[in-house]
């Protein structure tokens, strides 16, 4: 998730144990403490565009990284704060780790994939149960915390982590839904589906998306669902047939090996750019849910040399256009 929200996440599951003690020095504490395991976003080569993508969210994020982690953190923020203001380490250790644990934790219920397993596995664990960034589920933790530090509420701390649990909830009860109507839906066109993901659209849980696999193509779909369940439309693509689309690939390449690095960060979800036959893209990102109009992409080079890379492409500047259409999805 954002930056925001894995602090907050943090500092309110820290918040059960700090209660009232030093509460602003370890609430800064607590909050740092989620937010680092995304300094793994450093890892980055100008050589090899791919390296971001397995690294981020992978060992930093596992679970059994987790007590080194928190220990890590600790260390740093004993020395350089809590030692002046005559907090113990054990406090510090404490309330860093319990931060620290939330953070891969809590980006397993986004649908980016978090290896959460590491190093025993390397399955991106995705629950899809929030959007990446969800307002609706941060600004009330952030309200709570805040007043709850203000006043010294313990009960406001309490009402924070509820809240997270009450959203992760009734995300669950909306993947559900979005599924059943799905499963209905796929049978009425007579599809039989190899894979079906659902998955919630940007910033909210009420437009979801739909994506399965049938005849070497993925359907695309929209489902709203507040009081019923509305469908919104959608397209389909032809699966990635690397032969078909790339018949000069050398299989041997460096572009042939990053197309298979991005292939296990996509989770297979590939397919060629309706926009530009040289790229591929992750169909399961596209701003709006009912379309494939992706966010990221790879793209060849027929010229390239075989040890040289592809080339990894962002299209945000694109997808903003599209951000007033998808609010109209969700409130009209």
């Amino acid at each position: 998730m954002d930056p925001l929200s894995q602090g907050l996440v943090g500092t309110s599951v820290s918040h059960l144990y700090i209660k009232n003690k030093r509460l602003v020095l370890l609430s800064i504490i607590a909050f740092l403490s989620a937010m680092s395991p995304d300094l793994d976003i450093f890892f980055r080569s100008d050589e090899d565009p791919l390296i971001f993508l397995e690294y981020h969210r992978q060992f930093t994020h596992s679970l059994i990284f987790i007590p080194i982690g928190g220990l890590v953190c600790s260390i740093f923020f004993y020395f350089v704060l809590a030692r002046r203001y005559e907090i113990n380490f054990k406090t510090v250790y404490i309330v860093s780790t319990l931060a620290y644990a939330t953070h891969g934790l809590v980006d397993a219920t986004t649908s980016y994939g978090t290896q959460l397993y590491w190093p025993f596995s390397n399955e991106r664990v995705a629950f899809n149960l929030i959007s990446v960034i969800d307002p609706l589920f941060t600004f009330p933790i952030l309200l709570l915390l805040f007043f709850s530090i203000l006043k010294k509420n313990y009960f406001l701390s309490i009402l924070s982590v509820i809240w997270i649990f009450s959203y992760y909830s009734l995300g669950k009860y909306q993947e559900q839904r979005v599924t059943k109507y799905m499963m209905e839906t796929v049978s009425e066109r007579g599809h039989k589906p190899d894979s079906l993901l659902i998955k919630p659209s940007f910033a909210n849980i009420i437009v979801w998306k739909s994506i399965y696999e049938h005849n070497d193509a993925y359907y695309v779909d929209a489902i709203k669902v507040g009081l019923e369940e509305i469908y919104l439309g959608g397209t389909s693509i032809e699966k990635l047939n690397i032969d078909k689309s790339f018949p000069w690939l050398d299989k041997t390449s460096q572009q042939a090996i990053d197309i298979e690095r991005f292939r296990w960060f996509a989770n297979g979800y590939l397919a060629v750019s309706p926009l530009n036959s040289s790229h591929i893209i992750d169909v399961r990102y596209s701003t709006l849910p009912n379309k494939v109009l992706p966010l990221w992409s790879i793209a060849l080079e027929k010229s390239a040399r075989s040890n040289e890379h592809i080339k990894y492409v962002t299209s945000r500047s694109t997808s903003s256009r599209n951000y007033k259409e998808l609010l109209k999805m969700i409130f009209f």
